[in-house]
Order: structure tokens, then C-alpha cells, then sequence
């Protein structure tokens, strides 16, 4: 088996007990958490009408984002151009502004039909809580299998990441809106127990969807294994982690960065999994922050240490 990219000659477990031992970090309590002194775990997502965590119907392999509501969600969905769209529904009250005059420009280019509609209409078509007078209908968002995600891609130092059991709409779509921002190589999802692409998490996201490369896979322990076997680094997002984000020195490596559910934090399995779990420093008195805000923090150490390190 080979070693991880700078280590030639070590095994995956062997590069793992190096790692800690220059670090620093020791391996957390295998228990259960109790959810004391998590300063960093992520906080409940916000109580959401059933219509704000609406989809259309998909298949249980499909991501969903067929139904696209939200001005920068639609018009990405077009520039995109990789998904075929039905039909895209403008609001006839809706002001005439740029990126309005942009989708009907983007629309009669790919001959997508545009229909002028009520704002009754509109709000009857709605899954999410603003559709801000732009819907559009596509097909569906397929994942890629982890093999493929995990195929190196010319010199890209691959930068993953992993949600455990994200339920929020809102906060997977924040989160993959800083991923794609912050230049993550691919998203892994858990088929089960967690929000996939709905209307209100797409729109979050504000097109971000069209262009990450997302893989659903059935455990996410295993994806980590198989993260491993392919060199790249796990490192878990947690209260609870010994070592502050601030000094990761594995954020110039291969790195997957696993970050946990709202409330709960990194699953037991999971968090075993991982070779090093950090914390992120914190001098105020609130006792959280939500996945979405510790993903922006933690994504941008990385990408700050990697711009360090170009």
C-alpha cells in the first residue's frame, strides 16, 4: 500500500501515528458525546415551515436542485449551462433589473422557454420561503461515485469536504456556497439522515451547485477509509478538538476537512475516523457557532495557509 503524498514508504496508519506525534493531538475519547464544553459545535439550524425545507420528487441516487428558485441560483443554473432546463417562470411584477434581463438573455440563447406569470402563480409554484420572482426547472444533479472524486486531477492538491449529517437546508446551502468559493475540490454527502439539494438549500448556495462536484455515498466511515487508501488526510471540525484549526499543518496536504450536525457534532464513527480533530478558538460567551459559520472559518485557514505556501 502506498504512503500519503510526502510521507514515501509509509502505510496510511503509520503516516496517522506520525502525524500525531509531531502535532501534538491525541486520538478524543471514543465515548459517546455529552455536548458539554463544545464551544465549537455547530448550534441547531433555525425552525423551518415545511415549505422552506420543500423538493420536488426525486430518485433516492439523485441530489435533487431540479427545482431551482432565486435570481443568483437561476442565472448560475444558465451560465452553467450543464443541466437541461425545462422552463424558467419570471414573475410579470418582478422589476426589470440586470440579472433579470441577464436570465432572458441566458434563456432565449439556449432556447429555454420563459413564462411571464402572477406573483400568485409564482407563490403557488414555491418551495422555498423567497423565490425573489424566479423559478426554473431542470433536471436533476447526479452525484459522482467517490472513486471518480477521488481521481487525482493534474496537480490539484485535493481539498474535500465532508458533511455528517447536515439536516439544515439553509446551512448546506451556505456551506457549499464558501466551498466553491474557497476553491474545495469536490463535497461528500451521507445518503441517509441528512438534507440533500432542496430548493431552499440550492438557493443558499446561490449557484454554487452548478459547479462543485458532489458525491453521495451510503457511510461516510467508509468514504473516509477510502479517503485514506488515496492518501488524503482527514481532519474533523470539533469543540472538542485538541488543536486549534489556526495551527493545521496538514492544510497544505491532501486534506479532507469532516465537519458534523447541527447540535451534535462529529458522529462517533466518524470522528474515529479522523486523523486529527481541531477546534476553532473562541473568546466570546456564546456557546456555538453553526456548521456554516465554523465551515467558512476553517475553510479559509486552509485556503490561507495554502496561498502561504504557493
Amino acid at each position: 500500500m502506498n504512503g500519503r503524498p510526502g510521507h514515501p514508504g509509509r502505510t496510511p496508519a503509520k503516516g496517522r501515528g506520525a502525524q500525531k506525534k509531531t502535532s501534538g493531538s491525541r486520538r478524543p475519547n471514543a465515548g459517546p458525546s455529552t455536548g458539554k464544553g463544545q464551544k465549537n459545535r455547530v448550534g441547531s439550524g433555525s425552525n423551518r415551515s415545511s415549505r422552506g425545507q420543500g423538493t420536488s420528487k426525486r430518485r433516492s441516487d439523485d441530489l435533487g436542485a431540479d427545482h431551482v428558485e432565486g435570481r443568483q441560483a437561476v442565472r448560475e443554473l444558465l451560465r452553467a449551462g450543464k443541466r437541461r432546463v425545462q422552463e424558467v417562470l419570471v414573475g410579470e411584477e418582478v422589476n426589470d433589473s440586470a440579472i433579470i434581463a441577464e436570465i432572458n438573455d441566458l434563456a432565449l440563447d439556449r432556447r429555454i422557454p420563459v413564462k411571464q406569470v402572477s406573483r400568485r402563480r409564482l407563490d403557488e409554484r414555491a418551495l422555498s420561503e423567497a423565490h425573489q420572482g424566479v423559478i426554473a426547472f431542470a433536471e436533476p444533479i447526479k452525484p459522482l461515485g467517490i472513486e471518480e472524486l477521488l481521481k487525482p486531477r493534474g496537480s490539484e492538491v485535493p481539498f474535500l469536504i465532508v458533511l455528517d449529517g447536515v439536516t439544515d437546508p439553509g446551512n448546506l446551502g451556505a456551506v457549499l456556497r464558501t466551498a466553491e468559493v474557497a476553491g474545495a475540490s469536490g463535497v461528500v454527502l451521507p445518503r441517509h439522515r441528512a438534507v440533500r439539494l432542496t430548493p431552499s438549500a440550492v438557493k443558499a448556495a446561490a449557484g454554487a451547485v452548478e459547479y462543485l462536484r458532489i458525491s453521495l455515498v451510503g457511510g461516510l466511515p467508509a468514504a473516509l477509509a477510502q479517503m485514506k487508501e488515496s492518501g488524503i488526510w482527514t481532519v474533523g471540525l470539533d469543540g472538542d478538538g485538541t488543536d486549534s484549526v489556526q495551527n493545521l499543518q496538514l492544510a497544505t496536504k491532501p486534506l479532507a476537512l469532516v465537519l458534523g450536525a447541527e447540535g451534535q457534532g462529529l458522529s462517533h464513527l466518524v470522528r474515529q475516523r479522523c486523523d486529527q480533530v481541531v477546534s476553532i478558538p473562541q473568546k466570546g460567551r456564546v456557546q456555538s457557532l453553526n456548521v456554516a459559520a465554523a465551515a467558512a472559518i476553517a475553510m479559509y485557514e486552509v485556503r490561507r495557509r495554502r496561498d502561504l505556501d504557493a
